[in-house]
């Protein structure tokens, strides 16, 4: 039986990708790419010549339907995203959803996500955490963060550069300046930096260094 397979993707350093992923998206008969021309460098690169297509935020709620018609006619589809594992802050739920209820295989590759590595290279309590992701941008920011602030267990967020320095003041204003957080910025890649201290402490560095690159917050639990 055709399947769905959630293929995960180096978060920078190509070196991560695997054996196993490149040989699925070389033998499927499509993949569904976030952005086909970032994922149009990272198949040129494994030199792996399978038919893209678009699958992103934007269309999924209209490609969904016709994609799991695809696969029940017996086509076999990988999933990528444009780093990192699908459906982990990147599209990829409403179709495995989609998948599991209409009866078809759904198989997700062990890889790369970005979380990891920021959570255990913290050096904060990762026996229990919740992961977050992007915070709301307006709607709804002020109750999350004061929900937050009462959660004891560690805590994981997704954040851009150019907001960063904003989410830190909001951590200072409902966690308080000496909780303790880590921040990690480009992930794999040449220039990886991860900052810890105080909400406090780490505010100032960015203030005075602003940040480039994806970035990983970990915060501790109250």
């Amino acid at each position: 039986m055709a399947k769905l397979y959630l293929v995960p993707t180096p978060i920078g350093n190509l070196k991560d990708m695997t054996f196993r992923a490149v040989k699925v998206l070389q033998e499927v008969d499509l993949i569904l790419a976030e952005d086909t021309r970032t994922s149009g460098k990272l198949l040129k690169h494994f030199e792996i010549t399978t038919p893209m297509q678009s699958h992103h935020m934007h269309n999924e709620h209209k490609t969904v339907a016709g994609i799991v018609a695809k696969i029940e006619s017996g086509q076999e589809i990988a999933l990528i995203s444009d780093a990192g594992t699908p459906a982990i802050s990147d599209p990829g739920f409403l179709l495995t959803r989609a998948c599991v209820e209409a009866g078809v295989e759904v198989e997700c590759l062990p890889g790369a996500t970005a979380f990891v590595p920021a959570l255990v290279n913290s050096g904060l309590p990762n026996d229990r955490f919740v992961f977050e992701g992007f915070l709301p941008v307006k709607k709804g920011r002020q109750t999350r963060m004061q929900q937050l602030a009462e959660e004891t267990r560690t805590m994981v967020f997704y954040e851009s550069p150019h907001k960063l320095l904003k989410t830190l003041s909001h951590f200072l204003e409902y966690f308080g300046e000496e909780r303790q957080i880590s921040v990690s910025r480009e992930l794999s890649k040449l220039h990886e930096e991860t900052v810890r201290g105080t909400v406090s402490e780490v505010f100032q560095h960015f203030e005075k260094k602003p940040p480039k690159g994806e970035i990983v917050i970990i915060v501790s639990g109250k």
